[in-house]
This record gives structure tokens, sequence and C-alpha cells, in this order.
């Protein structure tokens, strides 16, 4: 339900986001080329056919952006101020994105000072939009119009929930009018700042009195015994009836509901990347190992050239890690140890004072360049550039039994980054907080917080105190 009302606004925003950017785009081209306003064009005028096919690709980058910056993400108990700066942030990145994407468009070129106007004038606009919807929305909900009013059947923490949950999109229209309790002692007081209105024997009063819409049946999986009895009671009721499943404990990642053919299906545990998701962190990893392996080539190379004449074996150091799903993959790295450092003691992590290192193996491993030839594994998909360590499947198998929520970092590509690296969490530190920082970078993952990672990754360096 409150996925359907979140369509329709989410509709009437790209609309007229559409809109503005049209506007915006076609009143720059006339502002330089058909008024005297700013300095005459140097050229002779274009078609301004050339500039409405480049709408095309103009709205495809602003709405691209516009969902990477969360723009559509209810803004409630935000300030205006930080929301408004989104909106520039939005534009910002379209308008250096565009220039990017024109400097390798060879067929003709666009006007700088078109790009100019441009970008202040969908600021503007943007922001004078948003601006009016907020109070547009504002003043409705003030009115009263179309307000659904919604009465609550529990008042745990599940209860609890909805009430935060309808109070964050207050922009659709409901008022939560009470909670009905099991538990005479509790009528009158106040749950998550909601009051009881009356018990589960009073539901048909409580609706007519106070005229509701909307009914959510909100009960811990310990009373949905009675469940039947409500839902039995309601049979002469008109008000529509929705059942809020008491799952939360159980929810990880990217929860929802899914439909198969008419029967829903309660998804507990699903990695954020799925159909476009996947197209867009593929291509990233595509461009950035590109650029990388590129970039690095002759550092990697004498790196090579040094550990062959430094030490007996192989250049690079192959070890089966854990990948996506539970899958066995050989990753790279330039050997550091001597051949054969596992002989006598099987698998076990490195230390600080690991005699099993060569003397260039020592400084590979504490500023990290060893692991630089996984670029390759990125390149070829058995890893990604940013997400969760892979782990040795060893290891794999102890922390599993020990570990809670453990496997659920399997649920996303391993990366040669990732955000528990970037905050201090790699080598022999808490594996708790490791997984805790993975597992948040998993469930809110996106494109920019990955370029943030890389970011932080560069800006940092690669020496840590943990790496050995």
């Amino acid at each position: 339900m409150l996925k359907k009302h979140g369509q329709l606004f989410l509709t009437i925003a790209i609309f007229f986001d559409s809109i503005v950017i049209s506007f915006s785009w076609l009143a720059s081209f006339y502002i330089h080329f058909k008024t005297s306003f700013g300095p005459p064009p140097r050229s002779v005028t274009p078609d301004i056919e050339i500039y409405l096919v480049a709408l095309i690709p103009v709205l495809i980058v602003f709405m691209s952006s516009i969902r990477l910056c969360g723009l559509y993400q209810p803004q409630r108990g935000k300030l205006l101020s930080k929301y408004f700066f989104n909106v520039i942030k939005v534009t910002s990145i379209s308008v250096l994105l565009l220039a990017a994407i024109t400097f390798f468009y060879r067929e003709g070129s666009f006007s700088r000072f078109v790009a100019i106007y441009f970008f202040c004038l969908v600021t503007i606009l943007m922001v004078v939009s948003h601006l009016l919807v907020h109070l547009v929305l504002k003043k409705i909900r003030t009115l009263g119009f179309n307000v659904r009013y919604v009465l609550i059947v529990g008042t745990g923490v599940l209860a609890q929930s909805v009430v935060e949950k309808i109070n964050l999109h207050s922009e659709y229209g409901f008022n939560i009018i009470g909670l009905l309790t099991s538990q005479p002692e509790e009528l009158n007081n106040e749950f998550g700042g909601v009051r009881v209105l009356g018990t589960f024997s009073e539901i048909s009063a409580v609706i007519h009195k106070y005229r509701v819409d909307q009914l959510f049946l909100a009960l811990p999986l310990d009373a949905y015994d009675e469940m039947e009895g409500i839902l039995d009671s309601l049979g002469e009721e008109t008000v529509d009836i929705k059942v809020v499943p008491d799952l939360l404990k159980f929810m990880n990642l990217q929860s929802g509901v899914e439909d198969l053919d008419g029967l829903p299906i309660v998804n507990l545990s699903e990695s954020p990347l799925h159909g476009w998701n996947i197209v867009v962190k593929r291509i990233s990893d595509i461009i950035f190992s590109s650029i990388f392996i590129i970039v690095s080539s002759p550092f990697l190379i004498l790196i090579a050239i040094i550990i062959k004449f430094e030490s007996a074996g192989s250049i690079i150091y192959t070890q089966k890690r854990v990948g996506l799903d539970g899958n066995i993959f050989e990753m790279f790295k330039f050997r550091s140890m001597q051949v054969g450092a596992e002989d006598e003691t099987g698998p076990i992590w490195a230390s600080k004072e690991d005699n099993r290192r060569t003397r260039l193996g020592t400084f590979l491993r504490k500023t990290s360049i060893d692991e630089l030839p996984q670029l390759f594994n990125v390149f070829m998909g058995d890893m990604s550039l940013v997400g969760p360590r892979p782990e040795r499947q060893v290891f794999v198998e102890k922390f599993k039994k020990s570990i809670p929520k453990y496997m659920l970092r399997l649920k996303m590509k391993a990366g040669l980054t990732g955000w528990a690296q970037v905050n201090g969490w790699r080598g022999n530190t808490s594996l708790d907080k490791r997984i805790e920082f993975d597992l948040y970078y998993i469930k809110h993952w996106s494109l920019l917080l990955d370029l943030k990672i890389i970011f932080m990754t560069l800006w940092k360096g690669f020496i840590n105190p943990h790496a050995y």
C-alpha cells in the first residue's frame, strides 16, 4: 500500500523534473543563440534539432544522478537546506557527466555557454519546483485533504515500527488515530507517541467511532492465535485490512515481498545487486580495473622483476578463495613468502613477525602492493573492485559456525578493497566489527558508496598497521 502511494508520488516527481530539465535545456539554447544576453555566439546558430536529440541523453543522465543521490527518498526529519544541497549535487554531477560525454562526441560540438546557462537555470528551477512541491504537499495535509485514517492492532515493537514507517512517509496522507491492545492495563498509554484507544474486543466500535480507513494487524508471532478472532469480528466491516508479518528479527540485507503468480513471498535475505545494479557495478569494475591496470603496469612489471631476482619461486601466487554465493575462485597476489610457507603450519593467518615472508614480501604486504594483481581478478569478473574481502574456504567453514550472519557477506562479490578495510577493520582485528561493516556495505550499496570507498582507499594510501 505504501509502495502504491510511493509510486504515484515518484511518477509525479519524475514528470515535473523532466519538464524542468527539458525547459532549462531548450531555454539555455534560446538564451544563447536567439537573444542578446551574454557574449554573442562565435559560430553559426546550429539547428535546434541537434539539441532536441541531445535532450534524450540529458534526461537519462539526470534521472540516473537523481536515483544515485537518493533525491526521491523520504526527506522527513531532514533539514530542508540539506535536501536542496542534494538538488544542487544532482545538477552538478549531471552537468559534469554530460561534459565528459560530449568530450568523446565527434559528430559536432555543443556550446559551453549553453552548458553554463543550463547548469544555472536547471539548478534554480529544480530547487524552486521541489520547494513548491514540498509546500503544496504540506498545505494539502494541513487542510486534511485525501487523508486516510489508520488504526494499528498491537503495541509491541512491530506496531511501533509501523508507526515509525508511516510517520516517515507523511506525504502519503496517512493519519494514525491510535493503537489497540490485548492488555486492558495499557489503555490510554502511549507507544511511539500514539495512544492506545481500546482492546481487541472493541475493534469494531473504535473503527466506527474514528471512521478508520486502514487497519494494520501488527501482532508478534506468539499472538497470531488471536488474529483469527480479530478477522472474524471484522467480517461486516468495510475497512481495508493490512497484515504486517512479524519477521523483523529475521530480515537481513534487502528484505521485501515478491509476488509468485498471486502468492506473496516474503524475502528475508537478498543481495541488492539485481537487474540494472549488476550491470552498473560490472561496468564500473571493468572501467576502473582497466584504468588502474594500465596506469600501474610499469610499476607491476618492476615489482615482478624484483621478486624474480630476489628469491626462487613464481612471481604470482594463486590461492583458492570463496567468492559470491560460496563459489571458489583463484585469487592472484604477488608472492610475498618463501615457497612452501604453509607446508609445516598449514593454513594460518599471517602474523606481525611472520618469518615466512621474503624481505621484499614484508614491504609488499605492509603496503598491500602484493594485492595489486587482483585487479586482473576484478577485470575477469571473479572479484569486484569494492566488496567484502575474500576468505579462504577453511576459515569460512570455521567462522560460519561461530560468527552470526557471517555467510551473508557472500551475497556480494568479493572486493579488492571494502568498507571494513577503509575503516581500519582488516588483518588481525575484530571479526565481528568486520562483519558489521561488510553487512552495512551490502545493505546500503550504491555506486556512490563504491566511489567513496575507492577514493578513501587512494586518499588514505595502502599502508595499514594491521597489514602484514
